[in-house]
């Protein structure tokens, strides 16, 4: 089975499990997993940050952050196709009692005049608006990476206006990849982010928040308050390493089946899928209403192969470390079958 429904479905390699299996472990809630506190501080350097905090997943790292620089009945700036508005469960309203102001984008990259008018004037019948959230890669962008230049400005908003910046870096590992600029250079506009290390570097759980020392003192509170507190999870965080330090490179193949993948179903009938846009791992393309959509993932699981339906009649196509390059050529060509035998 080719599955190319996310890269959350990647296996440990036996080199992973190795390491995991070998890894110092102690009581995280006490201080003393020496592997935990490895990975803190690897990336906390990488980021060009003071300090990092391990959680489960990037949801709560998302959710901690959002709760450090918000107060209650504040409001946060964010993309409407946002992995934070669309996918955690409206979190934010019911963990730390804020709103979300969506604005519409055509990339992830809201335009910085709707920014600048959505910041609430200091008039009391209104929210105070506290954080813009950025997202980079953007899922249901397609894996858009986010310019750094534009990241640059929509800082200068926040700092002219007195905002913080939180940064969803659940794949902010494929933008430096892709464009070569640093980890560190992406994060320095941002007050919080949550990255995670169990989607394209192929861990099998965790995420990290990273931020200032006071800032990950207060996530480290709130970790506890969501049930998040660890306690020989070094065995976890071994994982987290390893990816970092092996499979960090490899993404650039996952780009490579991607555009591959794309190249190959351009000239489908009856599918749109803009080459142009696809920069990193994820490939998004819509189908035609005369295609049924459950008759099409049915046939394609029952040809091998998986994708997620993301409405609208788009299908999602993403590529990761236990997908290669002769498995992305199969995936198109089943595709391209699939759709000939339902146009018959």
């Amino acid at each position: 089975m080719i599955d190319l429904r996310s890269d959350t479905v990647t296996k440990p390699s036996p080199e992973m499990l190795e390491a995991m299996m070998k890894a110092e472990v102690g009581d995280d809630v006490y201080g003393e997993d020496p592997t935990i506190n490895k990975l803190q501080e690897t990336a906390a350097e990488l980021f060009g940050k003071e300090a990092a905090l391990f959680v489960p997943s990037g949801t709560m790292g998302n959710q901690i952050c959002i709760n450090i620089l918000t107060k209650a009945g504040d409001e946060v700036i964010l993309d409407s196709n946002a992995h934070i508005f669309y996918y955690e469960t409206s979190g934010p309203s019911m963990l730390s009692n804020v709103q979300l102001m969506t604005l519409p984008s055509e990339s992830g990259m809201i335009d910085e005049d709707l920014i600048t008018s959505a910041i609430r004037p200091d008039v009391y019948y209104f929210p105070n608006t506290s954080v813009i959230a950025l997202e980079n890669t953007h899922n249901r962008h397609g894996g858009a990476i986010i310019d750094i230049d534009y990241i640059r400005s929509v800082r200068k908003i926040a700092d002219e206006h007195g905002l913080k910046m939180h940064l969803d870096g659940a794949r902010i590992w494929n933008a430096s990849v892709a464009t070569g600029i640093s980890l560190k250079e992406y994060s320095e506009s941002f007050d919080t982010i949550s990255v995670c290390l169990s989607k394209g570097l192929g861990a099998p759980v965790g995420s990290l928040v990273l931020s200032s020392h006071s800032n990950i003192k207060k996530a480290l509170k709130f970790r506890k308050i969501l049930g998040g507190g660890l306690r020989q999870a070094g065995y976890l965080a071994a994982a987290g390493l390893f990816a970092i330090e092996n499979n960090l490179p490899k993404l650039k193949q996952d780009h490579d089946n991607a555009k591959k993948f794309a190249q190959m179903i351009s000239d489908i009938p009856e599918l749109e899928c803009n080459i142009d846009r696809v920069q990193t791992n994820i490939v998004m393309f819509k189908y035609s209403d005369k295609l049924d959509t459950k008759e099409l993932a049915s046939h394609l699981k029952a040809k091998g192969l998986l994708v997620s339906e993301f409405g609208n009649r788009s299908i999602r196509a993403v590529f990761h470390l236990d997908i290669n390059t002769n498995q992305a050529e199969s995936a198109a060509q089943i595709l391209r079958e699939t759709v000939a035998e339902l146009l018959k």
